[in-house]
């Protein structure tokens, strides 16, 4: 569906993070959405939140689904 959102919560230093980005580049090749990107390490609140459950995908700023991130599971959300 054209004109989802997914935002993914994360931290520079973050292999896991880097890891799901790229994953996203991936599938975001086959299926459209737009990305955001959000540094936890930029608001106290978003760090308190997520700081031991990143990467965060947020998808239309509903479903959550936290690390591991399995691209499967990504891919069955966005149908």
């Amino acid at each position: 569906m054209a004109g989802r959102r997914l935002t993914l919560y994360g931290k520079p230093d973050c292999h896991l993070c880097h890891e799901a980005k790229a994953m996203l580049a991936r599938l975001q090749r086959e299926v459209p959405f737009m990305l955001d990107e959000v540094d936890i390490l930029s608001d106290e609140a978003l760090h308190r939140r997520y700081a031991f459950t990143i990467p965060v995908i947020v998808i239309d700023g509903q479903l959550e689904i936290e690390a591991p991130i399995r691209e499967s599971e990504v891919r069955a959300a966005l149908r």
